[in-house]
């Protein structure tokens, strides 16, 4: 080779390492990565075959690209894990004839892609070719195949770290969706109706859009419950939740809390925000839309259509960026017939509607919502254990629930309370349902009066004993004393206590120190 034909050859090696690092320098896939380097050392050698290996440890092959190089199954680790390739491990580019590797051929150069001291990979390249025939890799070859490892081996780490990312990204993403998605169970949105299955698809559905959606159903079916779950499912779910309900706030009131109210208009009156404000970048939830009057109807049409609010005694119009969620019990066709709901606000509102089924036409539910609440309650309780059992199910079976889910809810809510071991028994929900008590229903009663209920008929069949009440309580003597205080209640146990009863007195003793 004369000295011109070589400087030609080292320009050419020099602009494909430069080409080569270009190529490299990007974030890429290991197997795009693994495949440039073979290609490139086998052209630029004019070698007949050649192979990249990438590695992870201890010598476990990820990638094998070959070129005209025999590869079988578990060849690969064979030949970077054979003695003849120990300096190559060690991290030295080195020459070996084909048959101490395995391979039929007769020269070949292997190069190992180090970066930081760990082996990433080995490239190899056999058998030279030239006009002549074969020909024999010189020490510039080795070199330069010893550089173009070396520019691969960080490419290598690159591509895998790039990949983790990648795995990790998608991992959090499936680990937020499935997050997401469980806002809905929390909030008691479980159920195996097809019918509730079926609303809860569409609001998967439509939860990714700015879609204003009409929520309509029964009191007590969870519409406020679906509207948070559309909330978290959006693209808005870092910003504001702000709901309304529109029948609990009274008529003059109204139009201030919606759209804000300016200083001055009554004497004693601040500027506040309204809830469209309060919700800027989120949602608003306006529950009861049906008893908007009139006037209120206009103005959240225009707000709506223009989405500008302009708070009672202002002048100046604020731009929003609000999704809106509405929601109501009543027949609104039925309204808008009779002239009491504006009919363009209607279908303002109603781009698409979900219509939550109640609870009497989903009663093959009521078994796994109530699991779903006992187990919620007793997480909330510290009783992790707590569970319904085969009785208190059959009773809960037998009920209609004009109430819905939110009944299902309160009445769990008590019965958990109630519960004096690890399970609701039948006769924990008859006390929460008032059994024993005329005309009581669901719900009557708060929470601490069905306790009070339940603790004083506990007392009163332990005969006032309240050691033996405490043991049937499931709580500590203690606790039982301090109920009775609050409650006003200590002489019970004294009056129903029997006379010669002595183990009452050590507690009681005990207690007041």
């Amino acid at each position: 080779m004369t000295a011109s034909t070589r400087e030609g050859w080292r320009r050419a090696r020099l602009e494909t390492i430069l080409d080569l690092s270009l190529a490299l320098s990007g974030p890429r896939p290991e197997g795009e990565i693994v495949e440039e380097l073979v290609q490139q050392a086998v052209g630029l050698l004019d070698a007949r075959a050649g192979i990249a290996i990438s590695l992870l440890p201890p010598l476990q092959p990820v990638t094998v690209v070959s070129v005209g190089w025999p590869v079988e199954p578990g060849s690969a680790v064979h030949l970077v894990s054979l003695p003849a390739l120990h300096a190559v491990r060690e991290g030295t580019a080195t020459r070996a004839a084909g048959e101490s590797l395995g391979v039929p051929f007769s020269e070949v150069l292997v190069a190992p892609c180090l970066w930081r001291e760990e082996l990433m990979g080995v490239v190899a390249v056999a058998d030279k070719e030239a006009r002549q025939g074969q020909a024999r890799f010189d020490d510039e070859d080795l070199t330069f195949l010893r550089s173009l490892a070396l520019l691969a081996a960080p490419a290598i780490a690159s591509g895998r770290r790039l990949e983790e990312i990648q795995r990790q990204r998608l991992l959090l993403e499936e680990e937020n969706r499935a997050l997401r998605l469980g806002v809905g169970e929390e909030a008691g949105l479980v159920g195996q109706a097809p019918g509730f299955r079926r609303v809860l698809e569409l609001a998967r559905r439509v939860a990714p859009s700015d879609v204003t959606v009409l929520l309509r159903g029964e009191s007590g079916t969870g519409k406020e419950r679906l509207a948070r779950l559309l909330h978290s499912l959006s693209p808005r779910q870092s910003g504001p939740f702000v709901p309304l309900n529109c029948a609990a706030v009274p008529e003059t009131l109204l139009e201030a809390e919606l759209f804000g109210i300016e200083r001055g208009v009554a004497t004693g009156v601040t500027a506040r925000p309204g809830r469209f404000e309060l919700a800027n970048g989120g949602t608003l939830f306006l529950d009861e839309i049906a008893d908007l009057t009139p006037v209120l109807q206009a103005k959240l049409l225009r707000v709506v259509q223009d989405r500008e609010v302009e708070r009672v005694g202002g002048r100046q119009r604020m731009r929003v960026d609000v999704r809106l969620v509405t929601a109501t019990n009543r027949d609104l066709e039925v309204m808008m017939a009779q002239g009491e709901f504006r009919q363009d606000l209607y279908y303002r509102l109603r781009v698409v509607e979900l219509t939550i089924p109640p609870l009497r036409e989903r009663h093959e539910d009521i078994p796994v919502l109530a699991q779903h609440f006992v187990r919620l309650q007793g997480r909330r309780l510290g009783r992790e254990k707590l569970s319904l059992s085969r009785g208190a199910l059959e009773l809960l079976l037998q009920h209609d629930f004009p109430g819905n889910v939110r009944e299902l809810e309160n009445l769990l809510e008590a019965a958990t309370a109630l519960a004096a071991g690890d399970r609701v028994e039948a006769e924990d929900l008859r006390l929460a349902m008032g059994a024993g008590t005329a005309s009581a229903d669901l719900s009557s009663g708060t929470l601490d009066e069905v306790l009070r209920s339940h603790v004083l008929r506990t007392l009163d069949r332990c005969q006032g004993s309240r050691t033996a009440a405490a043991h049937a309580l499931g709580i500590d003597r203690t606790t039982l004393y301090r109920m009775l205080l609050r409650w006003n209640a200590t002489t019970v146990a004294k009056s129903n206590a029997p006379e010669k009863s002595t183990s009452r007195k050590g507690p009681n003793r005990r207690v007041r120190r």
